[in-house]
C-alpha cells in the first residue's frame, strides 16, 4: 500500500512540475492514476485512454491530487464512506483507511473492512475524513480525539453525517458553521454551542473544513471538494462515471472565496 502511494505521489508531482513549466498544460490530456502503465502517454485532445479506456483529464487538473485518510470505526455506515471514496479515487486522489487498531471492523453488521493503518502508524494525509454510523465509538474515545488534535499540516477536514461530531469534539468546528445527519442536528447544537449548526443544507464549506449532511450528501460534499481542488470539469467527469445525475453543483453553503462555480449560483 505504501509503495503504491509513493509511486502515485511521485507521478503526480512530476505532472505538476510539467504543468507549471508549460503554459499549454490545460490543453494536454492524460489518463488519471489507475495503477496501470499508461500514465506516460499524453494526448492533444479529450477522449479515452487507449490502454485502460478511462476518460482523459487535463494535465493541469492533476495538480490538485491529495492524499486522503478515511477514519473508519466499527459500525461505520457503508455509503457514508463508500460514496466519497468512489468520488475521490476516480478523481485520482490517494485514499487509505485508518482505525484505532488494524483489527478488522464490520460496517453496519455486513461488510468486513481491514484498515490499512492504525492511529499509531498512519502516514501523513492532506485530508482527514470522518463518517457516521456508531460515530460515538470515535468521538467518545480520548485516544482517537487526541490523535486527531495532534495531526499537523492537514489541508482539509471532511465529515459525513455524524462524523461532524468527531470534528466538534476535537475542537475543529469551534467558531465555524457546520451541518450533520438530520437525526444528530439537535445533539450537535446542544453539546457544542460554539458551533453554528445549519439544518437546511447538503454541505457546509468553511474553507478548510467541509461537513455534510447524512449518507448521500457525502457524495455531494466530496464532489464539491473535487471541484475546488481540480475544477468543475473534473467533478462533472466523476458524476458521468458514477451516473450520479442528481448532483446540483454548489447546492450547499459555501463560506469561502474559493468557489469553483462560475456558471452555477450556490444555493444557500
Amino acid at each position: 500500500m505504501t509503495r503504491k502511494l509513493s509511486v502515485s505521489i511521485l507521478f503526480t508531482s512530476a505532472i505538476c512540475i510539467y504543468a507549471l513549466t508549460k503554459v499549454t498544460a490545460q490543453n494536454v490530456y492524460v489518463c488519471p492514476p489507475c495503477l496501470t502503465d499508461c500514465h506516460e502517454e499524453t494526448y492533444a485532445k479529450k477522449g479515452t485512454c487507449k490502454v485502460c479506456i478511462m476518460e482523459l483529464v487535463s494535465q493541469e487538473s492533476m495538480c490538485g491530487i491529495k492524499t486522503i485518510a478515511f477514519y473508519l470505526q466499527p459500525g461505520v455506515e457503508v455509503l457514508d464512506f463508500a460514496g466519497p471514496m468512489e468520488v475521490f479515487t476516480f478523481a485520482g486522489h490517494k485514499v487509505f483507511t485508518i482505525s484505532k487498531t488494524k483489527e478488522p471492523i464490520v460496517s453496519q453488521g455486513v461488510l468486513k473492512v481491514i484498515p490499512d493503518y492504525s492511529i499509531d502508524d498512519a502516514p501523513h494525509a492532506d485530508i482527514v475524513a470522518f463518517f457516521g454510523g456508531n460515530a460515538s465509538n470515535a468521538y467518545e474515545d480520548k485516544e482517537v480525539i487526541g490523535w486527531l488534535k495532534n495531526l499537523e499540516n492537514v489541508d482539509f477536514h471532511f465529515s459525513v453525517c455524524s462524523g461532524a461530531i468527531v470534528l466538534a469534539e476535537a475542537g475543529i468546528l469551534d467558531g465555524k458553521t457546520a451541518t450533520t445527519f438530520h437525526g444528530r442536528l439537535d445533539q450537535l447544537e446542544k453539546d457544542y454551542p460554539q458551533v453554528k449548526v445549519r439544518r437546511d443544507v447538503r454541505f457546509v464549506d468553511n474553507g478548510t473544513v467541509i461537513t455534510t449532511a447524512g449518507v448521500s450528501a457525502g457524495i455531494d460534499g466530496a464532489l464539491h471538494l473535487v471541484a475546488r481542488l481540480q475544477g468543475l470539469e473534473m467533478a462533472e467527469r466523476v458524476t458521468r462515471y458514477m451516473e450520479y445525475d442528481k448532483w446540483v453543483p454548489g447546492e450547499g453553503l459555501i463560506l469561502t472565496e474559493d468557489n469553483p462555480y462560475t456558471t452555477t449560483e450556490a444555493k444557500n
